[in-house]
C-alpha cells in the first residue's frame, strides 16, 4: 500500500473543514493572521505546512489540529 501524500491529506482535510464552517479562503487567513494566497496554495498541496501555521489554522477553523493532519479525524476524547 502507498502511504498518502501528506500534504494532499492536510490540503484536503483544510478544505473539508473550511467549507464546514461556512468560511471563505479569505475569512480563515484573516482569523489565522495568514495570506488568502497561502491558504490557496495550501488547500492546492503545494505547500509544506510548518506546526505555527497547522495550530493558527486549527484555531481559525475552532478543531484540534490532528483533524488537519490525520487520514480520520480525530475524536474529541482523545
Amino acid at each position: 500500500m502507498v502511504p498518502p501524500n501528506p500534504k494532499a491529506v492536510f490540503a484536503r482535510n483544510l478544505r473539508r473543514l473550511r467549507l464546514a464552517t461556512g468560511l471563505s479562503q479569505e475569512e480563515l487567513a484573516a482569523r489565522a493572521g495568514l495570506h488568502r494566497t497561502y491558504i490557496s496554495s495550501v488547500e492546492r498541496g503545494q505547500r509544506n505546512v510548518s506546526l505555527e501555521n497547522i495550530f493558527a489554522i486549527a484555531r481559525a477553523l475552532g478543531c484540534d489540529p490532528r483533524d488537519l493532519i490525520g487520514t480520520e479525524p480525530a475524536t474529541r476524547d482523545e
